[in-house]
């Protein structure tokens, strides 16, 4: 028995006409798009539909896919666009996590599903306290950390969907990482670091 094909090899078949490999690309990156969508709208309905037009843009522009990156960072790359225009596109924008924000929901119940109830609601409220964090840096601060921190790409690859160099990529994710951390030391949760 062979071994599943890869993306290229999948793609390669999408652009010669081939449907249903383009199926199997969608099941297998499907979740991820969807996550990292969800992260950067804050809203499941706006997610799902940022995920599907992800897709059926990718189908569509199927024979340019020039293959110097991995299909998987174009969709990234796509949906990270989408997910930007519907964010500008706002007229009012959300700045806080909301008591049922879908962020946190979904990480307490993929991380600590059968937590005690007290535990679960202090686990909530952190979760809201790091949102509005979060919620709080520039659209290019949030997308890289999204990409890299919650999504677990490596640098090169949010590089390549982002459009910039590694370096930036590092140093972006660095001043996220610096603003969360004085956000969280401005909430009382973490202690201000003392200077020698």
């Amino acid at each position: 028995m062979s071994p599943p094909p890869d993306d290229r090899e999948l793609m390669d078949r999408v652009r010669v006409g081939d449907a249903k490999a383009f199926g199997v690309l969608v099941r297998r990156h499907q979740k991820r798009i969807y996550r990292v969508a969800l992260h950067m709208l804050r809203d499941p309905v706006e997610a799902e539909d940022v995920a599907q037009d992800t897709f059926v843009r990718a189908y569509a522009a199927a024979a340019r896919f020039d293959g110097r990156s991995q299909p998987y960072t174009w969709f990234y790359r796509i949906a990270v666009n989408l997910s930007l225009n519907r964010i500008r596109s706002r007229k009012r924008r959300r700045t806080v996590a909301t008591e049922d924000d879908p962020r946190v929901e979904n990480q307490l119940t993929e991380t600590k599903p059968s937590a005690a109830p007290e535990q679960t609601t202090e686990d909530r409220q952190m979760g809201r306290v790091l949102c509005d964090a979060i919620d709080a840096l520039s659209d290019t601060l949030r997308t890289t950390l999204i990409l890299v921190v919650v999504d677990g790409l490596p640098h090169a690859d949010a590089a390549s969907i982002l459009g910039c160099p590694e370096g930036t990529v590092a140093w972006r994710i660095h001043e996220a990482r610096k603003k969360i951390r004085a956000h969280l030391q401005s909430q009382g949760i973490l202690e201000e670091e003392q200077q020698p």
